[in-house]
């Protein structure tokens, strides 16, 4: 296996070499990431018992197939280990028992319990229609990640970074054996489509209190910052309300600072928000957002890879981490250099999606920290603590 894998590194190299008809280089590094991930998750659905001659078929349509053929393998690729995790979390989490109504449960009678999170956002209105949903066991998430190890071999952890920087603080660990193109982490949170920009808690400097930003090159933004790192329930969450941003404690506010503080208000949400979705808490792998950026001389172990995930399945709804801010279908963004235009309405396509990341293995990893190319952009200060991995893959990324 270690040899097909020498092969595939080999063709990632010549992939990325390759000569393309992109002329707008953010194209041209998104066409180099699709080569990667197609070669890296084909890799893995062969699984451990691959022959070489499967091998070299992949690579070959690797080089021969066109991007759309590629992204659509790579979502394939994905969705088949996303829905094997599903169905492991069921075979942990789910009872015997027919589905219950939450109202007629015990725990509905009694006084809700709050995370820190919501004490940090204040309590949320339980929805009038409650839905019906199945009976879980009551593990923690401790135990229900350890269940989840045996099950697939690996799981996440919380704790405090190796990266040598004051800055690092908790670090995301894989603890177990992940191979190449393995779905390691999804990226939580509340989804933001272009359209939807205004409506991200602190716009227009969205990024000024909330390091838990990403987006992805379709332009969708994902705010993990809600998720936190999850809870001990499966249970109704919007994910609409925030953890107030402090106010600046050296001094007065001067008066650029009243200027952002009051532009940095969301516009009113309730044109946007998209309710309520049943969504298990526990989830081990919804960490993502955790994931530290390599220091000078490391190397990342994983890459970014977008997930649209279709809402049609229903029995996997709960084990993805993401809520989509208003309705995804009410209108069609384009990009027009740094500009987002309404462009007709509709998505074009039948099957409504999440627009959600995940995180995919680059190389085996084995009981070690996760490290993601954070790939900042080189237009703007970059905190000291930022090393590139590939300045020529920063700067076409955010060309």
């Amino acid at each position: 296996m270690a040899f097909l894998f020498q092969k595939f590194q080999e063709a990632v190299k010549t992939l990325a070499k390759s000569p393309t008809f992109a002329r707008d280089p953010r194209q041209l590094q998104f066409e180099a990431d699709m080569n990667r991930l197609f070669l890296y998750t084909s890799y893995n659905r062969l699984g451990r018992d691959a022959e070489e001659a499967d091998a070299e078929e992949i690579i070959d349509m690797a080089g021969k197939a066109s991007l759309s053929d590629q992204q659509q393998q790579v979502q394939d690729n994905i969705h088949s280990q996303i829905k094997r995790f599903c169905l492991s979390m069921d075979e942990i989490l789910l009872l015997p028992e027919k589905n219950v109504p939450i109202e007629s449960s015990a725990a509905s009678n009694a006084a809700p319990r709050r995370s820190g999170l919501s004490f940090a956002v204040g309590p949320t209105a339980r929805p009038t229609d409650s839905p019906v949903v199945p009976q879980t066991r009551q593990l923690t998430r401790t135990e229900l990640s350890q269940r989840l190890k045996d099950a697939i071999g690996y799981t996440l952890d919380l704790k405090p970074s190796q990266i040598p920087h004051e800055e690092a603080g908790q670090g995301l660990f894989l603890c177990g054996e992940a191979n190449v193109g393995a779905v390691i982490a999804i990226y939580p949170g509340i989804i933001y489509s272009p359209a939807y920009y205004r409506y991200i808690p602190g716009y227009p400097r969205v990024d000024a209190q909330n390091p838990y930003l990403i987006t992805r090159y379709d332009g969708t933004v994902i705010n993990a910052q809600p998720w936190g790192s999850g809870w001990d329930t499966r249970e109704l969450w919007d994910g609409l309300t925030l953890p107030e941003i402090m106010p600046n404690s050296k001094g007065a506010e001067k008066g650029s600072d009243q200027f952002w503080k009051l532009l940095s208000k969301p516009m009113d949400n309730k044109r946007g928000g998209s309710g309520s979705e049943m969504l298990e808490r526990r989830n081990p792998l919804a960490l993502a957002h955790f994931a530290n950026h390599p220091a000078k001389g490391m190397v990342p172990n994983v890459m970014i890879c977008p997930y649209d995930f279709p809402l049609t399945e229903k029995d996997m709804r709960p084990y993805i981490p993401n809520i989509s801010f208003g309705n995804a279908e009410e209108v069609n963004m384009r990009r027009f250099g740094s500009f987002w235009f309404k462009w007709g309405s509709g998505s074009g396509s039948s099957t409504p999606v999440l627009k959600t990341l995940a995180l995919v293995a680059t190389r085996a990893i084995c009981d070690e920290e996760v490290l993601l190319n954070y790939r900042l952009s080189n237009s703007k200060r970059r905190p000291v603590w930022y090393s590139p991995v590939d300045e020529e893959e920063d700067r076409r990324r955010w060309s």
